[in-house]
């Protein structure tokens, strides 16, 4: 096949959240000998990019795109018809056999080119991008407005006919399914994560380093990530045990620096610490010296349907999990030992913190080890770029 591979987030290098993924499938497709273009935002070193992945790479280069560009929403908004403009002109030298989308927003573009192309396509979704935005303020995400976007997002693959859908979670293909869209159709292949990067460390596990325990938070660290429960789970902990350190590992956004502040006011004995932006195969280096990683993500629609990769990063490394109760999360770890869910509430997460300080580390090492073993078994990258370009394949012959 001949693949226009789309993307509103820069190749590489990954810049958080779900855009690890895309190299991973890419790498997948290109061993398996597909010709893949990549339209995606302007990447730094685009002809080291083509010569280490083997694709075209078309950049969009009419402004910045990026996880924490300026004015990042409405760039979302404009992106899709720059996308759309962009393979259409190069369709008319070149003959695609089928448009792979990453994320709703480069969905709306994918869905477009279907009508005008003519060729099959397959729209993943990492996640449900506007049902992040319920535990927004009111005033990025007025409630009118982000209804009629929640709607129009799961809208897309029924709305133009899309050949197939991968998702993140089972419970967001419920969400598709519940459109009218055929399930059989729709293939949950989760969010992985890169063995290589995230090795089991027995030191890690043991808890060997000096000093105070230390809780970690890894990730894009937006709106959704921290709020209420993370403020009050935080008070909670200081509270019976003042000398724990919060690490914050991601860049400096405007939700964390919003965050800070209300920790400074409200708990100012509260030891923190931040990193600054950390690329992806760094992040394990900053999580090495951790006693518990956590999840205190607020309730919504769109984190019900997150695949959470800080989860499974936490356990690939031998760490202990708080997490709230997430729908997809709970589906799939719900008989796993090393991951304690809270309630949405900051006092249930701030005691599942605890719950895990007052446990010797020794006596979970076993626990560790079955848990890293199952994520690296279950979802590491080559799992999921297997399934997931295996259904792609399948999708291109059955619309032949």
């Amino acid at each position: 096949m001949r693949l226009a591979f789309i993307t509103h987030e820069p190749f590489y290098p990954p810049s958080g959240g779900g855009s690890a993924e895309a190299i991973y499938l890419v790498q997948e497709l290109a061993k398996r000998g597909h010709e893949v273009r990549i339209f995606c935002p302007k990447v730094l070193d685009p002809e080291k990019v083509r010569q280490q992945f083997g694709v075209h790479l078309h950049e969009f280069q009419t402004w910045q795109m990026g996880r924490y560009t300026s004015f990042r929403n409405f760039k979302y908004l404009l992106y899709p018809f720059f996308l759309q403009r962009m393979v259409e002109s190069h369709a008319r030298r070149t003959k695609f056999d089928l448009i792979l989308s990453q994320h709703a927003i480069s969905a709306v573009a994918a869905g477009r080119l279907k009508q005008t192309l003519q060729v099959p396509v397959v729209m993943n979704f990492l996640d449900y991008l506007t049902g992040f935005m319920e535990t927004w303020p009111a005033y990025l995400a007025p409630p009118p407005v982000l209804r009629a976007l929640k709607k129009f997002e799961l809208s897309l693959p029924l709305k133009h006919q899309a050949d197939a859908v991968l998702t993140v979670s089972d419970t967001l293909a419920d969400y598709f399914a519940d459109t009218g869209y055929e399930r059989k159709r729709i293939l949950p292949i989760y969010y992985g994560y890169d063995a290589a990067l995230f090795p089991f460390s027995e030191a890690n596990v043991r808890n060997s380093q000096p000093g105070p325990p230390k809780i970690a938070m890894h990730g894009s660290l937006d709106h959704h990530h921290l709020r209420t429960i993370a403020l009050e789970a935080i008070e909670h902990v200081v509270r019976s045990q003042p000398n724990v350190i919060f690490k914050f590992v991601g860049h400096r956004t405007d939700a964390l620096q919003n965050f800070l502040q209300q920790v400074a006011r409200r708990v100012p004995s509260a030891k923190i610490e931040t990193t600054g932006f950390v690329p992806y195969n760094e992040v394990a280096r900053h999580l090495a010296n951790a006693s518990i990683g956590i999840v205190p993500y607020e309730e919504s629609t769109g984190t019900h349907c997150a695949f959470v990769a800080k989860i499974v990063e936490y356990l690939a490394l031998g760490l202990p999990v708080v997490s709230t109760p997430l729908n997809s999360a709970l589906r799939y770890f719900k008989s796993e030992p090393m991951v304690r869910f809270s309630k949405f509430t900051g006092a249930s997460f701030g005691e599942g913190i605890l719950s895990w300080l007052r446990e010797p580390p020794e006596g979970r090492y076993d626990l560790a080890r079955a848990a890293s073993e199952r994520v690296r078994n279950e979802l590491d990258w080559s799992r999921i770029s297997k399934n997931a370009i295996d259904f792609v394949e399948k999708t291109f012959q059955a619309s032949h």
